[in-house]
């Protein structure tokens, strides 16, 4: 493996763990990414790049074909819990948090933790649950599990199409807390569930509320959920998955080296900054600022969820779904790479 690869893994990881986002040196720029640069920054291509930005702009065409896919694997991905369980069929059994599928233990990272923690012993069948979901992610791409399966994160996509329509407006405005934060609620959940001897994050977690809900149909927990989302409405968008929620770090871990990723060509972009807009994460797509890309192709970090709304408003196809060795060309971790 490289030094540049190794490099920019580390650096997806320094992101997902609350680092700011630096902008490259020259230095730090490949010959490819300092040539591009130089030449858009050229006064013939800032007045070519202007005018399209405004055309762009007055087309106001964004496509939700991306969206409209997720929500529907959402959907289905739920509704095979729920029809399994009034069916009785046994096929889809237990919650997102921890479930049998079709014999198979499945379980999530920072739930398992929290209950072996909990009852200080090991649980066997968790560790298997475990592995088997971080290896099913590694695969497919790590932090997908929250914008393609998750339930509270379609809820809080219809929470922040309010909060936005709110702040344009002007009757709300979002507080940014530090990135961070969510680091600490991973250790604080941990040892309280360690201490307690009760997994409190199980208690106060969306994930596992609207699993059980949909499933089981409890719904007294539901109300914890409606003052959630109206936070994220009145006062801080996105508050629980970008500063709360520890659970996209264990899948975010099992992204590092996904071979499914979003890809962005600079060489394409215009840096008009509508993806940036619409991420949920939009630190990992700092690098689609003018100068920022080390690149001219750059896989998006460990930290992307994959959601692919980017995708739907990017304008000029800079920013696609890559399939490492498959849909690829010009990046630096080639199958070889990645082996070595």
């Amino acid at each position: 493996m490289s030094n540049r690869l190794i490099a920019r893994k580390l650096r997806d990881l320094a992101l997902m763990f609350g680092a700011a986002p630096k902008k490259p040196t020259p230095e730090d720029m490949t010959e490819d990414a300092r040539d591009m640069l130089a030449f858009k920054k050229s006064p013939e291509q800032r007045k070519w790049r202007k005018a399209a930005i405004a055309s762009e702009r007055a087309e106001a065409a964004v496509s939700h074909k991306w969206r409209w896919i997720r929500w529907a694997t959402i959907f289905g991905f739920n509704g095979l819990f729920v029809a399994s369980y009034w069916l009785d069929l046994q096929l889809f059994e237990g919650a997102l948090t921890a479930s049998r599928v079709l014999g198979f233990h499945l379980a999530d990272l920072n739930s398992s933790l929290q209950l072996m923690l909990a009852h200080k012993h090991v649980v066997v069948n968790l560790v298997i649950g475990v592995t088997t979901v971080w290896l099913i992610y590694a695969v497919i791409g790590g932090r997908n599990f929250c914008s393609w399966v998750c339930p509270y994160h379609f809820l809080a996509e219809l929470a922040e199409m309010v909060h936005l329509k709110l702040a344009a407006k002007k009757l709300v405005r979002d507080h940014e807390l530090d990135r961070r934060l969510r680091v600490v609620m991973f250790f604080v959940f941990a040892v309280l569930a360690f201490v307690s001897g009760y997994p409190l994050f199980e208690a106060i977690s969306p994930v596992g509320i609207l699993s059980r809900a949909l499933t089981y149909g409890t719904v007294i927990s539901l109300i914890w959920v409606a003052l959630l989302l109206l936070a994220e409405i009145v006062w801080s968008r996105r508050l629980w998955c970008r500063y709360i929620c520890p659970v996209g770090l264990g899948y975010g871990l099992a992204g590092v080296a996904a071979p499914v990723r979003i890809m962005y060509d600079a060489d394409k972009c215009l840096h008009e900054g509508k993806c940036r807009q619409v991420c949920l994460v939009p630190h990992v797509l700092d690098m689609t600022k003018l100068g920022f890309a080390r690149d001219v192709e750059t896989p998006v970090g460990a930290d992307c969820t994959r959601c692919a709304m980017c995708i739907d408003v990017c304008p000029t196809g800079a920013l696609t779904f890559d399939i490492l060795g498959l849909a690829r060309s010009g990046v630096e971790d080639t199958p070889e790479d990645v082996g070595s």
